[in-house]
């Protein structure tokens, strides 16, 4: 009887050890996984133009654009993408400032205007898509939200690359990466701004001031010594938050086609016309660009985005896979 209580003994010692050494390897693994995910979301974004790419058959060209404009359909993704990591590296974030683009560089800044409602704001390209051919830009919830978009699912909008800043986020972001690499841990954060003020000089014991002239006065700089910061854990190459500014712009109406080419010699688009002829009513404009004459093959106007995109996929089903929606 007593052999068997200390056998029972012995085995729930042992029992609760293995126990103790569970929750001990757990809170470790617990503590571990916060200090990654610390690690992880303080990481600098990594600028990115990336290859060409095909998806879906189509290629894409990813390139330095700052001359880019577009008006197309917008679309909005959240919750499914929440967490994960962006074709440049940095953590999605559905409720942070942030689109999709399929070539412009990442990061760059755009500003995005809500062409029905005149709503207008600045996002941070730093993901790769949508790759729905009848959509040019994918937005994060809150910017959809902001956008006044985000019930109706998509929106007619305007796209044009802020250049400047974009050059100016890119080159601090690259900067940023050659000190990494050489290893040294000091970076200027801003140049000196000097703080001139204007004092009066006594006059000296004995002396008088000159009839017609005023008293001297002379110009004392105080430079402020520059502001250097250690390490890389403050550096924060993202544009300030008062770029995130909603504004209002004055709206016109819009009209949506769907474009089946743009072709340089007329006799060219006169025979995409009359192929295309039966499903619906098609024109060829004349449009000028860089110096050169094109004939563009549009189907429309159509009177939604649901009838734009039924149209898109006819147009592309009858052989023009470069087809887009187009909002003018």
């Amino acid at each position: 009887m007593k052999e068997a209580q200390v056998r029972n003994n012995w085995i729930f010692l042992i029992m609760f050890s293995v126990f103790l050494s569970a929750c001990a390897e757990t809170e470790f693994l617990i503590h571990t996984t916060k200090r990654v995910t610390t690690a992880k979301d303080n990481q600098l974004p990594r600028y990115k133009i990336g290859d060409p790419y095909q998806i879906g058959g189509i290629w894409y060209y990813p390139a330095e654009d700052y001359e880019y404009e577009e008006t197309g359909i917008a679309s909005w993704y959240g919750a499914k993408f929440h967490g994960r990591l962006t074709a440049n590296g940095s953590t999605y974030n559905m409720n942070a400032l942030t689109a999709a683009h399929r070539t412009l560089p990442m990061p760059c800044l755009v500003r995005v205007t809500n062409l029905v409602n005149g709503r207008s704001l600045i996002l941070t390209i730093n993901d790769r898509g949508p790759f729905a051919r009848n959509r040019i830009i994918d937005i994060s919830r809150r910017g959809a939200q902001l956008l006044g978009f985000k019930r109706e699912g998509t929106a007619r909008v305007r796209v044009k690359i802020l250049a400047d800043k974009s050059r100016a986020l890119a080159n601090r972001i690259k900067g940023h990466t050659q000190l990494a690499k050489v290893g040294t841990p000091i970076t200027v954060d801003r140049l000196p701004k000097p703080d001139v003020r204007t004092e009066a000089l006594n006059v000296p014991p004995g002396g008088q001031i000159a009839k017609g002239q005023v008293q001297s006065q002379t110009k004392v700089s105080t430079t402020q010594p520059i502001r250097k910061k250690m390490g890389n854990t403050n550096i924060n190459p993202m544009p300030p938050s008062n770029l995130n500014i909603v504004t209002i712009n004055p709206t016109s109406e819009t009209k949506l086609f769907v474009q089946a080419g743009a072709f340089s010699r007329f006799d060219n688009a006169n025979k995409v016309k009359a192929r295309l002829s039966t499903t619906g009513p098609t024109k060829i404009s004349s449009i000028l660009v860089k110096g050169r004459d094109l004939y563009r093959v549009r189907i429309g106007p159509i009177i939604n985005v649901l009838e734009a995109d039924k149209m898109l996929n006819l147009v592309i089903s009858s052989g023009y896979p470069k087809a887009r929606i187009i909002v003018e």
